[in-house]
């Protein structure tokens, strides 16, 4: 340390200090062992094992998660100019590995991931849909915005509005209020947040508002074209379709006819909507239903009328505790699934919980092939796409796994 900092120091643990050594940007409340001085929620605080400095943070004591890290460099001010450069050089990524119109929507900021902890900022076109999950991020909002803003400006992208979608429940846990609605920082935006996309060459309706999530699941967008793909001349069931992406995407590879599924009347009828936006409505039959229900009914009449079915389900757990459950839920799907496949038939099945780890939902989609009696030939093996990057040694950032297999 060549100057005195400004910062007030937090010890932490032996084990801590490890974690932070592996990349990890968390620092839990029991894993800090003392303060030079009391912060104030959301101040920058540094951490310290021993003398040795292990990095910069958003600190809060209402939340689980202590510190949040976000430099590792000692000489960074953290001024306007260092978080435009962060910005700049999350953006610059995003143009490397979602080249062409794919960069005109994907995720533009993935918190830790790109050292923004608690921070997305999604892009739909001329709109950002932006989600703050940490104090210290939503006390430097306006300074983010402005950057964001004038990043894309200089590389001819003229944001229209910024759309803040702040109702995910860990914001309660960071003792911040929930609220959704256009950020007033004299940009001009339209009356609604609803965007029109291209992706994979499917247009969407985005109903930034009052979708899930920040308006639409931008993490399968590569998985979505793996599984079209496959899809020409076969019939498709589509499971937990929400707005129709996987089977807009095989209708639109030739999939000879595909069934949509999902318990939710307000998706089916946008999932119609894209339909129609696509021409693709004579080719898509929407049902709304409950899934387990659906497959359960199929299994008894001992149909097989669909030879690929697509199963895209909500995250089954959001906590360890109820690990166990989520796999007897990922296995009955699976199983039913293959059930009702014939020997031949394909089957694109994932997991987007961080929880349900890669060797547990392959455990899962295992015992219900045997359960079944069926095989598994491994097509395809995916995870979420880049522009939501997995950080290694920061195991929450890899929460999405994506399998294609032929069922006989």
């Amino acid at each position: 340390m060549k100057t005195e900092r400004p910062y007030i120091k937090a010890q932490i643990t032996s084990k801590a200090e490890k974690a932070v050594k592996r990349g990890h940007p968390w620092v839990y409340g029991e894993e800090i062992t003392s303060l030079s001085g009391q912060p104030q929620d959301g101040d920058i605080v540094d951490v310290f094992a021993g003398n040795s400095w292990q990095g910069s943070g958003f600190y809060n004591s209402n939340s689980k998660i202590t510190i949040r890290i976000f430099s590792r460099n000692s000489n960074d001010v953290f001024d306007y100019n260092f978080w435009k450069r962060r910005i700049a050089y999350s953006i610059a990524y995003r143009r490397t590995v979602m080249p062409g119109p794919d960069f005109n929507c994907c995720r533009l900021i993935h918190g830790e991931a790109d050292q923004m902890p608690g921070l997305t900022v999604d892009r739909y076109e001329n709109l950002l849909s932006v989600e703050i999950a940490s104090l210290g991020m939503e006390r430097i909002k306006e300074t983010i915005y402005n950057a964001l803003v004038e990043v894309l400006l200089e590389q001819g992208i003229d944001i229209n509005g910024i759309y803040e979608k702040n109702e995910i429940a860990l914001r309660t846990k960071e003792g911040l209020e929930l609220y959704k609605g256009w950020y007033d920082n004299g940009l001009p935006h339209p009356e609604f947040a609803v965007a029109q996309i291209t992706e994979n060459g499917v247009k969407y309706h985005v109903d930034i508002e009052n979708g899930q999530k920040t308006g639409f699941f931008l993490d399968q967008k590569y998985n979505r074209a793996a599984a079209a793909r496959i899809a020409e001349g076969k019939t498709v069931l589509d499971c937990f379709t929400h707005t129709g992406s996987f089977g807009l995407n095989a209708a639109l590879q030739g999939a000879k006819h595909v069934t949509s599924v999902d318990i939710s009347d307000t998706a089916i009828m946008m999932a119609k909507e894209n339909a129609e936006l696509n021409g693709l409505s004579d080719r898509i039959t929407y049902e709304c239903a409950d899934v387990f229900e659906y497959l359960t009914e199929l299994e008894r009449s001992k149909s097989h009328e669909f030879d690929y079915i697509i199963l895209d389900p909500p995250a089954f757990t959001k906590s360890r505790e109820t690990i166990d459950n989520a796999g007897k839920g990922y296995k009955e799907i699976n199983l039913k699934a293959m059930k009702i496949l014939p020997r031949g038939g394909y089957l694109a099945t994932c997991s987007c919980s961080h929880f349900m780890s890669e060797s547990l939902f392959e455990k899962a989609v295992a015992s219900a092939a045997y359960d079944a009696g069926r095989s598994l030939r491994q097509i395809e093996k995916r995870t979420q796409a880049p522009d939501h990057p997995v950080l290694w040694g920061v195991p929450e950032t890899y929460y999405l796994k994506f399998y294609i297999f032929q069922v006989f």
